[in-house]
Order: C-alpha cells, then sequence, then structure tokens
C-alpha cells in the first residue's frame, strides 16, 4: 500500500476534527451570548428604580425592583428614616419580588408640604400609601412594617384585608404591652399638648437621637453604617421638619384605641405572619412581640440580638428567613365574586 493510501484515514480524521472545532468555535459565542442576555435578564430585574409620582397633589418617592408580574411585597418604613432603610434588603428579595417601598410626606425623598396644607397623620399616611398602590396597581401584597410603618400597613390591612398576602412585622407595634418607659414623656404630650409637653419632645429629632436609635441595644456598633444615621439626620435638619415629626408624635396616640381592631384583623383573618424583633429595642420592647402568636398562633417568631433598627445588623439572615417564609406561603390566587 503506498504511503498516500495508509495516509488517506489519518487525513479524513483530521478534517473531521476541524469541522468540529470550527462548528463549536461558531457556536459558542452564540452559547455566550444566550448566556449573557440571561446575567443581563438577571441583572435588570433586580436593579432598583427610583420614581416619584404625585399623589392629592404630593410629590411621593417610591423605591421599586422586581419583576412586574411577580408575588408583590410593599415596605413600609418607620422613623426617623425612609425607605432608605430597605436600600439593602430590597436588591435581596427583588429576583423573586416585585418590591415597593415608598417615602411617607415629610420623610426621605417625598414632598414635605408646609403644616396646615397637609394633614401629618397617620391616617393620612395610609390614604396616601393606598393611592400608591392603587396607582401601580398592587390588587393584593405582602407588608414589612417597621416603626411608624405598622400604624400605617394595619390601617390598610383592616380596611382591605382581602389584599394581603401576609404580614412581615419588625419592631412594629400593635399591643399595649409593646408601648414601655421611652413613651412616657410622649403620652405626657397625649394627655396635656402644651407647648411645654411638645418641646420636651424636640430632642428625638436630634442628631444624638437619631444615632441612638440606631445603635442603643446593638452588641457591636460596628455593624451599623454611620450613613444609616447621618442620612437621617440630613432630612430630619430641614427647615420645618421637626415640628413635623413633633405633630406625628402627638398623632400617634390614635394607633392604641386601634389596637383591638388591628388584633381581631390577624385572629380572624391569620394571615401567614413572621414578626422579626430586635429584642434589646427599647422604642418597641420585646414584649411586644410575642402577643402576635397569642392572636395568630401559626405566627413565626424570631428574636434577634440587637435594637430597633435590626435590617442594619442582621439583614442578609433576616433576608433568608423572609425568603424562606414567603416561599412557604405563597400568595394565594384570589377567587373574584
Amino acid at each position: 500500500m503506498s504511503p498516500s493510501q495508509n495516509s488517506l484515514p489519518t487525513r479524513r480524521a483530521f478534517g473531521l476534527l476541524a469541522a468540529a472545532v470550527l462548528m463549536f468555535a461558531a457556536i459558542r459565542p452564540t452559547q455566550a451570548a444566550a448566556a449573557g442576555n440571561s446575567a443581563d435578564k438577571r441583572r435588570v430585574d433586580v436593579q432598583v428604580r427610583y420614581r416619584t409620582v404625585p399623589l392629592d397633589g404630593v410629590d411621593v418617592f417610591y423605591r421599586e425592583a422586581g419583576p412586574k408580574d411577580a408575588p408583590v411585597l410593599l415596605l413600609l418604613h418607620g422613623f426617623p428614616t425612609s425607605s432608605h432603610m430597605f436600600r439593602d434588603l430590597i436588591p435581596a428579595l427583588a429576583d423573586r419580588y416585585r418590591v415597593v417601598a415608598p417615602d411617607y410626606p415629610g420623610f426621605g425623598q417625598s414632598a414635605a408640604p408646609q403644616r396646615g396644607t397637609f394633614d401629618y397623620t397617620f391616617d393620612r399616611y395610609a390614604d396616601i400609601v393606598e393611592k400608591l398602590t392603587e396607582h401601580l396597581g398592587l390588587r393584593r401584597y405582602a407588608l414589612y412594617v417597621m416603626d411608624y410603618g405598622a400604624p400605617v400597613g394595619f390601617r390598610l390591612a383592616t380596611r382591605h384585608p382581602e389584599r394581603i398576602t401576609a404580614l412581615i412585622v419588625q419592631n412594629g407595634n400593635a399591643y399595649d404591652e409593646g408601648l414601655a418607659g421611652f413613651w412616657d414623656p410622649i403620652k405626657t404630650y397625649w394627655s396635656d399638648p402644651s407647648p411645654a409637653n411638645r418641646e420636651a419632645l424636640r430632642w428625638l429629632t436630634s442628631s444624638k437621637a437619631t444615632k441612638w436609635q440606631y445603635t442603643n441595644g446593638v452588641p457591636d456598633t460596628s455593624r451599623v453604617s454611620p450613613d444609616a444615621w447621618t442620612h437621617d439626620q440630613a432630612l430630619l435638619d430641614r427647615p420645618g421638619n421637626a415640628d413635623i415629626q413633633l405633630d406625628l408624635f402627638y398623632d400617634y396616640r390614635t394607633n392604641p384605641p386601634l389596637y383591638p381592631q388591628w388584633q381581631e384583623f390577624f385572629r380572624s383573618q391569620r394571615p401567614p405572619t413572621l414578626v422579626l424583633w430586635g429584642k434589646n429595642d427599647e422604642i418597641f420592647v420585646a414584649a411586644g412581640a410575642a402577643p402576635y402568636l397569642r392572636d395568630n398562633p401559626k405566627a413565626e417568631l424570631h428574636l434577634l440580638d440587637t435594637g430597633h433598627f435590626a435590617l442594619e445588623t442582621h439583614g442578609p439572615r433576616m433576608a433568608e428567613l423572609i425568603v424562606d417564609f414567603l416561599a412557604r406561603h405563597p400568595a394565594k390566587k384570589r377567587v373574584e365574586r
């Protein structure tokens, strides 16, 4: 057999191998591009958007992220902060949920109308948030309520129980047991709204008090970003804002009389409920956490070794608990009658 004939199978083998290499080279960029597009889609899904919408003549700011068709989680902030408190939590949840977090008027990036032109009350805040949910087409949603977010959110829940798919309560009070010594001077103001009693509370809008709210009860304060309280304080220091906050301290008196109504909602509706509580909180003490289980025995309670702003120190752990909880309690489709 001639040398040329003997080498034919080898040449054929190399030819097939070369063709395979060329085909793989042609396919690989396409696959890489597809993978890149998928990664880009994931990044888009969790990208936070910052928007403002006029509601009843007031510009209301909100943060939003996640797929439009995903189950909705509405995040309601406390005092003295804003949706800024959810800055790390939102991206952690937005790959699974449509997350919306508004700022109340007078807080964060929302407008702060002059006193006398806007009623700074919890009823009014509930009105504004309700209008935002309707503007965005949020027909059903899970509620995350913290501090002031509790009286705002629980007003929404009792107005429209059919809209609530779950509750996540983080240091948000609905029981007399949660109001301890911190509230004594505020209760004095409720019973006697004199100028002297009002001024006695002005220190709560000071930088010292704001930092205290973030660091009190925190075993390791290096876990709390100073950006949090300096951001809040810059907004509190706007002209006239301290008096807005004092108005809200006075209006908080309207919340304890509603506790029985909210508790009846917990008992009768039994929404899936996750309670996450900084157990060292002196503003809303841990004694206010356990009663949620009294009214809804299927509620879940986690006491965390931290203070009032638990997300600052336990954010990753709380995100894990929220994802696990919502996965076990998916929003069920409501049958329209």
